[in-house]
């Protein structure tokens, strides 16, 4: 049966397709006294199959091993009981006490079962994958340009009676009187060009962003837009990334796009009550985190491993280019620590005495040899804003190495070695990237190069080929001139999940000299339903798609090298592709964050809920440093947001053909990538301490 008809039948035809197909195990559901009878002749039934000792067959008696057993779900922190088998059992036998239940619990133990007797689905061929891939355009496409082309001739439009109705002395962007329309078109023109007049002229409620886009959203998107205002959901998009979506009926696909400005009904509804998913960003004065570190007071810093540290400076750089829908701190923003009042994040006269408190605790950690600046977005800081923390930091680094001098082998410090900035400017402004900026991150590096600082990174975030237009071309640019490196982070929307678009996204970065770094997996609760793609789909990407642009451990360490210096990287990555023949750099690692404890992709199948949604087992990353805690943890149970039928369905919604998905019911496992060499540190040539500072556990 074709999986679209599969997904849209009945409870009383599903349970009929089990008799004509699975016959042997409706005969065992149907023969059982009760549960455990029916597990017990299950298992009986596997040791007499053929198929005995294979992945299938290793599944399902996974899945009877924790039949009946309670799990505690690490992220919402509760127990439950684990029923898979024992639904399956009454579905079977007309004994459900819920007769509307959801078909999707047994649509996917169908397919559980039914790996037993056939052999597993066979993969797409290279030549449907490449074909898969080439179907997505970029922002670079000639058509694609076109079409943005007259969406800004629209929008500047609007901008200019926008203008007209401020008041003159309201922001440097305004006109004088007595000019001609002409005349206002033209400066307009111009402004477009600075990223200050998109921060000036961002959209900020639901009716000035249909305006912006034609008028063309519907009743019912508006009727959601305006109850997500009523709650307190902000709202920032900027012209120029407005001017990126397809307003008309022809033209590319922009859902990877619209599914991050627009707000989904669970986010609305839920908005004011979202949890933090990252247990670890919930800091109490003088209370060690979920991880187990001690941190300073407020919430600029964020940690989860012994080596690295995020620093939130209160700054604009609490601020964005534009809200993504399923930002992993929405629930700061839902307390307003993040938020868009520009005024009100200005730097403080007392922020450059926090930041050298803040600066002391790098400098005193006896593991910490990384800082990643973020946000927020790094560089929604001002320019002398930034200057000056960049500034801070290198004088921690020169400090810290001064005080090594002192300290004999086996007890000094681990000293920096990695400045990151986390920014997603590239895709929503990159105008921002101007040649004062380029010139404030050249000097960093060239200083902080002379005190043992081996890595600087720009850490960005483009969700979409389509967002790598000729303006973010021209910042990536910029910034690899600087010497920096440029590495992207993607989370797994099912817009992004489609196939082969995380392979076009690969692609058009690698040959603008930007490296992949992670593919998350969307985190959170119900807000994120909407946009939450099963691992399942992430492991079936890494695995038929990604494939394709693996690298050998020679490999890696030959393109480690070539780039390690930051100099020519986009010249050194496109030879390097070109000599070895690939189509992009599988550079990337699929992971979830796990609550408190850090990212991982290596994972078990061990029961599935009553509405279908997968409860996985985690291990932690086995390749990377940890706090100690984990070692209490124990294993990890984390319930998917939405089980694989409701994912497929939506990809059909999307116009996906699903036969390109029928080996995603036989991803039930997964392990961790290997990290890419250049992103492991560096080694010192000194022996640190063990020891771990500002830990409790």
């Amino acid at each position: 049966m074709k999986q679209k008809k599969m997904l849209s039948i009945t409870l009383s035809q599903l349970k009929q397709l089990y008799c004509q197909e699975l016959p042997e195990l409706t005969s065992l559901a149907a023969e059982s006294l009760d549960e455990a009878d029916f597990k017990s002749r299950i298992s009986k039934y596997l040791d007499a199959q053929p198929s005995a000792g294979s992945s299938a067959d290793k599944q399902i008696r996974l899945l009877l091993s924790y039949d009946g057993q309670y799990i505690h779900e690490l992220s919402t922190g509760e127990d439950i009981e684990i029923r898979t088998l024992a639904l399956l059992r009454q579905f079977i036998t007309g004994q459900m006490p819920d007769t509307d239940m959801p078909t999707d619990l047994f649509i996917d133990l169908y397919y559980q079962f039914k790996r037993l007797k056939q052999p597993e689905a066979t993969p797409l061929s290279p030549n449907r994958i490449k074909n898969r891939t080439e179907r997505w355009p970029t922002g670079l496409n000639k058509e694609v340009v076109r079409i943005r082309e007259e969406n800004k001739e629209r929008m500047l439009h609007v901008l200019i009676q926008r203008i007209e109705t401020r008041k003159a002395a309201a922001t440097r962007f305004h006109f004088d009187e007595g000019i001609s329309y002409e005349e206002k078109y033209r400066m307009v023109s111009e402004w477009w060009n600075d990223f200050r007049f998109h921060l000036a002229m961002a959209i900020k409620s639901p009716a000035e962003l249909n305006r912006f886009l034609g008028n063309s959203l519907s009743t019912e998107t508006m009727y959601l837009l305006s109850r997500a205002r009523k709650k307190g959901m902000p709202f920032f998009a900027t012209p120029y990334y407005l001017s990126l979506l397809n307003v008309s009926n022809e033209g590319y696909n922009d859902e990877a796009i619209r599914s991050y400005i627009f707000y989904s009904p669970d986010l609305v509804e839920t908005y004011g009550q979202i949890r933090a998913w990252e247990k670890e960003d919930i800091v109490e004065p003088g209370k060690p985190n979920a991880a187990g570190w001690l941190l300073p007071d407020g919430h600029n810093i964020h940690r989860r491993y012994p080596e690295v540290a995020i620093l939130i400076p209160d700054t604009m750089g609490r601020a964005c280019g534009g809200l993504c829908a399923s930002c992993q701190r929405m629930y700061d923003f839902q307390s307003e620590r993040l938020n868009f009042e520009f005024d009100s994040l200005r730097p403080k006269e007392s922020w450059d005495k926090k930041l050298r408190r803040l600066m002391t605790y790098f400098e005193e950690d006896t593991q910490l040899r990384d800082i990643l600046i973020t946000g927020g977005d790094a560089l929604m800081s001002q320019n002398k804003t930034l200057r000056n923390m960049l500034d801070a930091v290198y004088r921690m680094a020169v400090r810290k190495q001064k005080a090594n001098l002192d300290r004999p082998e086996g007890e000094k410090y681990a000293e920096l070695q990695r400045v990151r900035l986390g920014s997603r400017l590239l895709a929503y402004l990159p105008m921002r990237i101007n040649d004062e900026l380029v010139e404030i991150l050249r000097d960093f590096k060239e200083k902080a190069s002379a005190v043992g600082v081996k890595q600087f990174i720009i850490q960005t975030h483009f969700q979409t080929p389509l967002e790598v237009t000729p303006e973010a071309e021209e910042a990536i640019r910029k910034i690899l001139s600087a010497g920096w490196l440029i590495t992207n982070q993607l989370v797994y929307t099912v817009a992004a999940s489609r196939r082969g678009h995380t392979n076009r996204l690969r692609q058009v970065l690698n040959k603008l000299g930007v490296l992949c770094y992670y593919t998350f997996s969307v985190k959170g609760f119900d807000e994120n339903h909407a946009v939450f793609t099963p691992n399942s789909r992430s492991m079936q990407e890494q695995q038929e798609e990604k494939i394709y642009g693996t690298l050998s451990a020679t490999q890696a360490a030959e393109l480690s090298s070539l780039i390690a210096t930051g100099e020519d990287t986009a010249v050194h990555i496109r030879r390097f592709m070109k000599k070895h023949n690939l189509p992009y750099l599988a550079t990337d690692r699929s992971v979830l964050n796990l609550p408190a404890i850090g990212k991982s992709m290596t994972f078990k199948l061990i029961g599935i809920t009553e509405k279908g949604k997968r409860v996985l087992c985690f291990e932690h990353d086995a390749t990377r440093n940890h706090s100690p805690i984990i070692d209490q943890m124990g294993e990890i149970y984390i319930v998917e947001n939405k089980s694989l039928a409701a994912y497929l369905r939506e990809l059909s919604q999307m116009g996906e053909d699903l036969e390109d998905y029928t080996t995603l019911w036989t991803y039930t496992e997964g392990e961790t990538e290997p990290r890419f060499s250049l992103y492991e540190y560096p080694e010192f040539e000194f022996e640190t301490t063990r020891q771990m500072s500002n830990l409790e556990i």
